[in-house]
């Protein structure tokens, strides 16, 4: 709350609506430290995603009451072997382009194909958290960009093609449930953020710099190296979605495997 405030206030000096540099919430109170919360899924637990992302892609999702739903409503719905519910081929693109790539969802979700560089591996971010950047793409996410339909101006298609898809919260929350991430085994439930600290975790298991790879302070180097094949930021990219991709195909052991030569062309 006191974040806002001290934003609204902000803001209406920089307008006028009151002295510039008024603002009782700055220092009204002590905050409250935040605690960060550094999650990231372990190789076994990528593999189960993986086994639960590909049957999800086959069979879809069973029919399930949620708990807002008047049980009586649902008594005319279909019978067990017709409950499947189809889930989105772009859905399940977004999930994986966020563990391979180390997006974040906003920048997934807002994603065009204009942005999309597939002849240097790269996306030239216009809008990201830290304004304009790079993300330097492995195989895999080549490989899955190649793979899409274009049915509009963004990658991850929604219900409207000319507008971002609002979200995948609510699939993403099924999906963890059926790999077993759901924190039913003790540990806090899987957020898709989270696939930015796993893919970070796998990156400084490796011995990678990180700010570069995440676009974090130092975006503006990164876009400058983006465009050299020899790069060490890109050779940190593939040696990443190697292992991402090993751990997914049932490598539990997270051997970097080799990936096949040339992209999408």
């Amino acid at each position: 709350m006191l974040v806002t405030l001290s934003s609204m206030y902000r803001y209406a000096g920089e307008v006028g609506a009151v002295t510039k540099g008024f603002n009782p919430a700055r220092n009204a109170v002590t905050r409250h430290k935040t605690e960060k919360k550094e999650q990231f899924l372990t190789i076994e637990e990528i593999g189960r995603l993986a086994d639960t992302l590909r049957d999800v892609e086959q069979h879809g999702l069973n029919w399930k009451l949620t708990p807002d739903l008047d049980a009586s409503r649902a008594k005319h719905r279909a019978k067990a072997e017709r409950q499947q519910i189809e889930v989105s081929p772009f859905v399940i693109a977004a999930i994986r382009l966020l563990l391979f790539t180390g997006c974040s969802r906003s920048e997934i979700l807002n994603l065009k194909w204009s942005e999309v560089d597939f002849e240097r591996g790269v996306l030239n971010l216009t809008d990201s958290k830290t304004g304009r950047k790079s993300v330097i793409l492995n195989a895999p996410a080549l490989a899955i960009l190649s793979e899409l339909s274009r049915l509009g101006p963004y990658v991850i298609a929604g219900p409207d093609p000319d507008a971002p898809r609002p979200d995948i919260t609510k699939q993403w929350h099924r999906i963890r449930e059926l790999a077993g991430l759901d924190g039913g085994d003790g540990k806090p439930p899987s957020r898709l953020h989270d696939f930015r600290h796993s893919f970070a975790s796998v990156g400084v298991g490796g011995g990678m710099g990180l700010p570069k790879l995440l676009g974090h302070s130092q975006a503006a180097t990164t876009h400058r190296y983006a465009h050299l094949d020899a790069d060490p930021l890109r050779r940190a990219v593939d040696t990443i979605g190697n292992t991402i991709a090993a751990a997914m195909a049932g490598d539990k052991g997270g051997n970097v495997v080799a990936m096949k030569k040339g992209g999408p062309r």
